[in-house]
């Protein structure tokens, strides 16, 4: 598909629009808009704005769908799939300035929300009320719930309470045409049509850009227990999660975190800890409720589990200053193993009692090859983070040879029952293995759905399939 370039009289436009100050054309001031944190990838736009109101990007995607304009919608940049990335140029549009929680409602369980609110910010501010959002992705700190959305994001609460698809009631959204509609409803349930909500979630602003959102919130539990667990190998440490389950406990986390991530981390981060001789892998469990006693039975099943699969020790974080420090361990892994050494992240998810041949074939197709892996991820629902290292690998191979070990790793996630992201998305980096899961069947009904929202393909494009 042709597009075509922002000329003089477009950017003219654009600025009576969002005002001289919200538009960026330097080349220099372009640059942290060019890329996110997938890999080191760049792909710089012509112009960026940033809307501050519905109406702005309103008038913008419409001035952009008239003229053929590639659009790329942005949150924070710190996506992993490279969903954010202008490949084709045209107009970035940035939603930064959509930074405000517009309110909360105590006596609904919900809130609404712009896209930009940084979500530990969000988290922080229904927690004030004793509320819970429990979608906390490693970046919560950084990302904005837009992106969230966008992506499907999940982190290491889902294992309890569920994916972002069971907190998103409803959601605004500006079509391609500029069109502006609310998707759904601000209710429970939903059975009037096709659930647009749901379909918008994980679409990756390929179909519309979000400009509210409303959630559901839940009450926030009041107390909980956090234990480290310590295993010679990661198949051990994989293989007892399942079994956690089946022993009748439901962790509000489970992460998986294999020793070299945890020597990174030390390493970068400063952080004091003893790994112990002959440890391979960690489990990091969290169990939360109202009871202190129901925690601690829990807690007792968990250990008697861990027992079956020679478990070397299990730390009991005592304080919350020991909790804040493990949690630290596991939330800095991804940014300890991209500051040490050249990468690429891939995110995997099989039913959860699969992981142990996941991580086994993992291990097996870098000797294959010749990378290095590092591993680490939300082991409760089966999703697993791949972090490809090069190390000895020489230059020819991470080019050319490399791309066929990660088809390997994506077959056996297929081969498993899995799929290909769990809660990265699929954007830019990780489309061309989309055919390893999917028939012509899925893709030709993605291409209507496109079709039908955005037919001149101005959104994102390039991305997904």
């Amino acid at each position: 598909m042709e597009f075509n370039k922002i000329n003089d009289r477009l950017l003219a436009v654009i600025r009576s629009i969002v005002g001289d100050t919200a538009v960026i054309i330097d080349r220099g001031e372009l640059e942290p808009y060019s890329h996110d944190e997938t890999e080191d990838l760049h792909f710089y736009p012509e112009v960026v704005a940033k809307p501050g109101t519905v109406e702005e990007v309103s008038a913008l995607l419409s001035l952009c769908n008239e003229n053929r304009i590639p659009v790329t919608a942005r949150g924070a940049g710190t996506g992993l799939s490279g969903g954010a990335l202008p490949i084709k140029g045209g107009l970035l549009i940035a939603m930064e300035r959509f930074n405000h929680i517009l309110g909360i409602d105590e006596q609904n369980l919900q809130a609404t929300v712009e896209p930009g609110v940084i979500t530990e910010v969000f988290m922080n501010a229904v927690a004030e009320k004793g509320l819970l959002y429990p979608v906390d992705p490693a970046s919560k700190g950084s990302c904005f719930i837009g992106g969230n959305v966008s992506h499907g994001s999940g982190g290491p609460r889902v294992v309890k309470y569920g994916t972002i698809r069971e907190y998103i009631l409803n959601l605004q959204v500006v079509l391609p045409n500029g069109e502006v509609i609310w998707t759904g409803a601000n209710t429970l349930k939903y059975a009037s049509g096709y659930n647009l909500t749901q379909l918008m979630i994980g679409s990756e602003g390929t179909l519309g850009i979000i400009t509210k959102i409303v959630t559901k919130l839940i009450p926030r539990p009041t107390q909980d227990a956090l234990l480290l667990a310590y295993f010679s190998t990661n198949e051990n440490a994989c293989a007892a999660v399942s079994a956690i389950f089946r022993a009748g406990v439901i962790p509000s986390a489970l992460e998986f975190m294999e020793r070299r991530g945890v020597e990174w981390v030390k390493e970068h981060d400063g952080i004091s800890f003893d790994l112990k001789d002959g440890i391979g892998a960690f489990l990091l469990i969290e169990v939360d409720g109202n009871n202190q006693d129901t925690i601690f039975a829990d807690c007792e099943k968990i250990n008697m589990v861990l027992e079956e699969f020679d478990c070397k020790e299990v730390l009991f974080a005592d304080t919350s200053a020991q909790k804040e420090e493990l949690w630290r361990l596991r939330r800095t892994m991804a940014v300890s193993v991209k500051s040490n050494t050249v990468y690429k992240e891939e995110d995997t998810v099989v039913p959860r009692a699969a992981l142990p041949q996941l991580i086994k074939g993992i291990k097996e197709t870098g000797a294959k090859y010749g990378f290095e892996s590092v591993c680490y991820g939300h082991a409760g629902d089966g999703n697993v983070h791949v972090n490809i290292i090069k190390a000895g690998m020489s230059d020819e191979d991470w080019n050319n040879n490399l791309k066929q070990g990660i088809q390997e790793i994506f077959e056996l996630t297929v081969a498993l029952g899995g799929t290909l992201s769990g809660e990265h998305g699929i954007g830019l980096v990780q489309k061309e293995f989309m055919p390893i899961k999917y028939s012509e069947i899925h893709f030709g009904l993605w291409r209507g759905i496109k079709q039908v929202f955005d037919p001149n393909g101005i959104l994102n494009p390039g991305k997904i399939f």
